[in-house]
């Protein structure tokens, strides 16, 4: 049971309840902080005075006074106007991280909403209602907007929504759960909407992928550099400690734990070669840099899964309603835009790594490692496959954060398009799993061609995991369904837990 008080949420707790579907509940702090909360937005309710997004319009609408009696509307209205989302259903993973997160902050208690309409998203939330939430629409400013009123179209009874994989009404889930549609009060439609957490919850999948992405990226390294039969002395510990970048050093003994005891490295620890090409010889700085950008991402997201985004924000200590920009999502888009960059670069480096095992003028093995060149292909084309990916991601990695268009009538004239940058990661991340995928099955391949000797004692377990799912090609095969299942070995997590059952955990920061 993960418990919100607003203040105390971790990353891994978001994982487990978007992945594991561990249940919520409000702590008693969290509940005394919604409720001393609201007291004020009902104090606010009964003057006659106006404060933004309580007794007037939104956005550009803002100047507009709203009687009392059209309070109510002007909140289900918000939701009904707003849900205006695009594109595929964003995951069931990232729809509960966002529920939780939304959760979080609001029992932060600053957002001046209701306990009963907190407690009716998190019954969602344990109910496994999961709101049908078009991936696409939000500018990530004035918070996630149109995509937060999908989710909150469910709690009023509207919208679709997933209740045991199938998608049906909004009314229909609600009623298959014993639960009964709310009707929102004064700031409770914008204390919903409000807010970073979908391009939060976005983020927070992807950091943790990400992590499992830079370990599995390491083993690719490991394993090329003993098909390619290159050497350890790049990852002397001594090179990364007179640099000192965190990532540095922590790939640096990843890379020495892989291919410790390698009987292919030792056969040629005194051969004519002085140096490995960039690819092999600087994997400890290239990857390392890109656990330093993930480290930034880290530090982000866990300070904005405990943030007050919406606004206004109600201080229960002074009674005041401040109006303020805590939904704007710049320090999520551009931490986003970062770890783009930061898992693209494992990639361009990895089809780098790749090409060298396959040119045969380069590997001193057989040509695209086939026992059959000419009248077999072997694994030539898994190369253009990694290629067009890397390229690919090229074009995803240009910066969202760089873009800005007014909204609502040049009022919103700044935003962050944080959710794009977060969604595009996520696709980048995949596009990378496929990328080392590719390297994976060329070097497992170059390293059979090695035999009798055997690789170190994390490449050789890397080896064997994933031979026991793919044989050696020792005839062109379709390549396709190799290349989807060594992408799952990796996206599953089983190759990292393999490995590091044999050498231990392996470092990221």
């Amino acid at each position: 049971m993960i418990v919100l008080d607003g203040n105390s949420l971790t990353l891994e707790d978001v994982i487990k309840v978007a992945r594991n579907n561990e249940e919520v509940k409000l702590s008693d702090q969290g509940r005394e902080q919604i409720i001393a909360s609201r007291r004020i937005v009902d104090k606010i309710m009964d003057e006659e005075k106006p404060v933004y997004g309580i007794s007037t319009g939104f956005g550009d609408f803002s100047t507009i006074f709203i009687s009392k009696d059209e309070r109510a509307k002007l909140q289900r209205n918000l939701i009904l106007s707003h849900a205006t989302g695009v594109g595929e259903h964003l995951s069931e993973d990232i729809v509960r991280s966002a529920m939780m997160l939304r959760a979080n902050s609001l029992a932060k208690g600053y957002s001046g909403i209701r306990l009963s309409t907190v407690e009716m998203l998190i019954s969602m939330l344990n109910k496994r209602i999961c709101p049908a939430i078009p991936a696409k629409g939000s500018v990530g400013a004035s918070g996630d907007l149109a995509p937060l009123s999908h989710m909150v179209l469910v709690m009023l009874g509207e919208g679709e929504a997933y209740l045991n994989g199938q998608l049906i009404t909004g009314a229909e889930a609600l009623k298959a759960c014993g639960l009964e549609p709310i009707v929102l009060s004064g700031k409770e439609g914008l204390a919903l909407i409000n807010g970073t957490q979908i391009m939060t919850a976005v983020g927070t999948i992807v950091w943790h992928d990400t992590v499992n992405l830079m370990k599995a990226a390491d083993i690719a390294a490991a394993l090329s550099v003993e098909a390619l039969k290159g050497t350890r002395s790049a990852f002397d510990t001594r090179i990364s400690q007179v640099r000192a970048h965190i990532g540095q050093m922590a790939t640096t003994q990843n890379m020495l734990s892989l291919t410790a005891h390698s009987a292919i490295i030792a056969s040629h620890i005194n051969c004519k070669k002085v140096q490995d090409a960039y690819s092999l010889r600087c994997v400890p700085q290239v990857h390392g840099a890109s656990k330093d950008a993930l480290r930034r991402a880290e530090e982000t997201l866990t300070i904005e899964i405990n943030a007050a985004t919406d606004n206004p924000l109600i201080m229960p200590e002074t009674g005041e309603a401040i109006s303020g920009g805590n939904f704007h999502g710049q320090p999520i888009a551009l931490v986003m835009d970062y770890l783009k960059l930061a898992i693209a670069e494992l990639g361009n480096i990895s089809e780098r790594r790749t090409n060298r095992l396959l040119d045969v003028h380069l590997s001193e093995l057989p040509a695209f490692l086939t026992a059959f060149p000419g009248v077999d292909s072997g694994l030539m084309i898994t190369q253009y496959v990694a290629a067009a990916l890397v390229s690919e991601n090229k074009v995803l990695v240009h910066p969202a954060s760089a873009d800005s268009i007014p909204t609502s009538a040049n009022q919103e004239d700044h935003v962050s398009m944080g959710t794009i940058a977060a969604r595009q990661a996520r696709e980048i991340l995949d596009n990378v799993c496929n990328v080392l995928a590719i390297e994976m099955l060329a070097a497992v391949q170059g390293i059979d061609f090695l035999a009798p000797l055997t690789p170190g004692d994390g490449t050789a377990r890397a080896h064997q995991t994933i031979r026991n799912i793919i044989p050696h090609l020792d005839e062109d095969r379709i390549p396709a369904p190799d290349i989807k299942n060594l992408h799952d070995l990796i996206a599953g997590g089983k190759l990292v837990e393999d490995v590091e059952a044999t050498v231990g955990l392996l470092k990221i920061y």
